[in-house]
């Protein structure tokens, strides 16, 4: 009976969002059918799936430019997110000295110094100038996320693990990076979201048409109103980040499934 339980509740929470979905396209295309909307200001379902078919080789292409970029940002993100986070949590001199910087980073619009950055790396390595811009928006959930998990370590087994000798490295390998996984998880998949994003919006400051990316499509199809262009692409952009988000959450089941509440209760 708990089987059939859990089935069911499996099967609704993946249906009710495409019954939602399907519900919306379907009253979105009545509503433009019905009132006679002009394809300029808003194209029916139909019409963007029609232009998306269409356009879909280059799309696809942006696509793949885009995708590039943010799974490249994220992988930096991550990578230099945990290192620097436990340089800091293992030297209090070291987080003093460098996290107001990384705070500043996070702060500091990518819009005001996404030009400075194309000029420093060169108009002819635009692709290298979205990396570093949407690392730059990526970087700082997981670093904050870390430092968070990695001091939130039980300070009972902190303790007795200095009981019995352990050295900092054995403490840090079997104790605190452990302990810190959900945060570390949790931290990933803001940044996975962030890094599209800073993508997106350092293809929208490249501009000129030296980008090819998604964001670009999207200038283009609004520049000659080929409204179902640009939804089509908004529509990759979407799915895109959806993937993103779903691929990191099914990542962070797979770790956690066996030991940590968040998921065994989210199980039962």
């Amino acid at each position: 009976m708990m089987t059939d339980s859990r089935f069911q509740t499996r099967f609704w929470r993946i249906a009710l969002p495409l019954l939602v979905g399907v519900a919306v396209l379907f009253v979105w295309q009545g509503a433009v059918t019905a009132f006679d909307v002009p394809s300029f200001v808003l194209p029916a379902p139909t019409l963007i799936a029609e232009s998306l078919v269409a356009n879909f080789g280059s799309l696809m292409g942006s696509l793949v430019v885009t995708l590039r970029v943010t799974v490249a940002a994220f992988l930096l993100a991550s990578v230099g997110g945990v290192a620097l986070a436990i340089l800091f949590v293992q030297n209090r001199a070291v987080e003093t000295a460098l996290f107001p910087y990384a705070i500043i980073l996070q702060v500091t619009p990518v819009v005001a110094i996404a030009p400075l950055i194309l000029i420093w790396v060169g108009f002819d390595q635009v692709e290298l100038a979205l990396l570093i811009l949407a690392w730059i928006v990526a970087f700082f959930p997981v670093l904050s996320n870390t430092v968070l998990g990695l001091r939130s370590v039980d300070h009972n087994l902190t303790d007795l693990f200095r009981l019995y000798g352990a050295s900092r490295l054995q403490t840090l390998i079997e104790l605190q990076l452990p302990a810190a996984l959900p945060y570390i998880l949790a931290g990933m998949k803001i940044s996975g979201g962030l890094a599209l994003i800073g993508a997106v919006v350092a293809e929208f400051v490249a501009g000129s048409g030296a980008s090819t990316g998604l964001a670009w499509r999207i200038v283009e199809a609004g520049n000659r109103l080929d409204i179902p262009k640009m939804f089509a692409a908004l529509f990759l952009l979407s799915l895109l980040g959806i993937a993103i988000f779903f691929l990191l959450s099914l990542v962070e089941y797979l770790l956690l499934r066996r030991w940590h509440e968040s998921v065994i209760r989210r199980e039962g």
